[in-house]
């Protein structure tokens, strides 16, 4: 017989528990988005059964319909590549954005949030490990970013985002985990911003991802099963 999603959703919050215990963090300290990209909102509403809400969608396309469709009942996160084109659908229906990776859209998103009198908190996504596939800033650019988003009044910047390369097991990413944490705190003490999140970690590391600091961690396939659709 499968895992039913709140089988799955109850193993992996104790998985994260373990994780805080071993790094000696409150659990507390962590925050699940569950990815529910390519589910159907009746799968998604067994979750919010359990009492979780918040919840991570990576395609623009696929995310507001359903979020219509379940209503007012979680808080929701981007955490796909955003599209300039695109900002304006996403400004104020998300309550993060993952995946800043550019001035211009930087741009875009306090022009947006501007003309309804909207914050926009966003991550910068950075692309540690050099993959030419990769969305994201290379390291080097990211104290640049920060000063250039300082004078947006409508964007604010919470922190960094990662997805590191494929690694044959989950200690392969640890490196890349540690190396976020401390571009984090060097742009901290360099820029003067608190940017309390580091969103790193999936399903099949973000125990390793917790003991390296993560502040959120995106968890799709463990929760609601293999995707039968693109991931």
């Amino acid at each position: 017989m499968s895992e039913s999603v709140a089988e799955a959703y109850a193993a992996v919050r104790e998985r994260i528990a373990s994780a805080c215990r071993r790094a000696g963090r409150d659990d507390d300290s962590v925050r699940l988005v569950a990815i529910s990209k390519t589910f159907q909102p009746d799968r998604v509403r067994e979750l919010l059964k359990c009492g979780h809400t918040l919840l991570g969608e990576n395609r623009v396309q696929e995310a507001l319909p359903k979020m219509d469709e379940l209503g007012p009942v979680a808080a929701w996160h981007f955490v796909g590549h955003l599209q300039t084109n695109k900002a304006r659908q996403v400004v104020g229906r998300f309550e993060l954005i993952h995946s800043l990776d550019s001035e211009h859209l930087a741009r875009e998103i306090d022009r947006r949030c501007e003309s309804r009198g909207l914050r926009q908190p966003v991550l910068i996504q950075v692309r540690l490990g050099g993959e030419a596939t990769k969305f994201g800033v290379a390291e080097a650019d990211v104290a640049p970013l920060i000063e250039s988003i300082a004078p947006l009044s409508h964007v604010e910047l919470k922190g960094l985002m990662t997805v590191p390369p494929p690694a044959p097991d989950p200690e392969g990413n640890r490196h890349w985990f540690a190396r976020l944490r401390d571009l984090r705190d060097e742009c901290r003490s360099r820029s003067g911003l608190d940017l309390p999140e580091l969103s790193m970690g999936m399903t099949d590391d973000f125990e390793v991802a917790i003991e390296e600091g993560a502040t959120l961690v995106r968890i799709g396939r463990a929760i609601f099963g293999e995707r039968a659709g693109p991931r």
